[in-house]
């Protein structure tokens, strides 16, 4: 793959955090080139407990983490509902997905799901199936992807423009 070439290259991990479902992307940065390199879903078992499924989504990502070798990471901020109870879950899982690349010594980037879709689709608010859509376009390596995966590449390639931007502001 043209990924496996690059040399001055940034590795970005991308993750979509969820209780159930925690979706993850991995791509690579080279100057404005983009490049899938993998992308899945860490699913702990639903009937754990509590403590069991956030330690089952920290492993989880961890094994990414040393799998993969980014150099940094980004996450999407938690959306918050009017459930609080549901609210405060996605944010233990949150958590729970942020402590792995951090122990790992990566910079973490948080961003909003407006902003991330806003980076992808070109509007805050797109639905689940125009950025799974537009990763598809941006991403066509990445082939067929569930919407966690979908929205983790989303929260990666974000952090590549992002990056991108401050990098043109720094040298302004």
């Amino acid at each position: 793959m043209f990924w496996e070439h690059m040399t001055n290259a940034i590795r970005i991990l991308g993750l979509d955090p969820g209780l159930r479902r925690t979706g993850w992307g991995v791509v690579q940065v080279e100057g404005a080139r983009i490049a899938h390199v993998a992308h899945g879903v860490v699913a702990p078992r639903d009937t754990a407990p509590l403590a069991e499924r956030l330690l089952g989504l920290h492993r989880g990502v961890a094994e990414v983490v040393a799998r993969w070798a980014p150099h940094e990471a980004a996450i999407e901020e938690t959306f918050v509902t009017a459930n609080g109870a549901s609210t405060l879950k996605l944010g233990h899982a949150r958590a729970a997905a942020m402590l792995a690349p951090a122990a790992a010594g990566l910079p973490v980037a948080e961003y909003a799901a407006t902003v991330v879709k806003k980076a992808v689709v070109g509007t805050g608010g797109a639905d689940k199936a125009q950025v799974a859509f537009m990763v598809g376009r941006i991403l066509p390596a990445a082939g067929g992807v569930t919407a966690d995966a979908a929205d983790a590449l989303a929260v990666a390639i974000c952090h590549a423009h992002a990056r991108k931007a401050r990098a043109v502001g720094a040298a302004a």
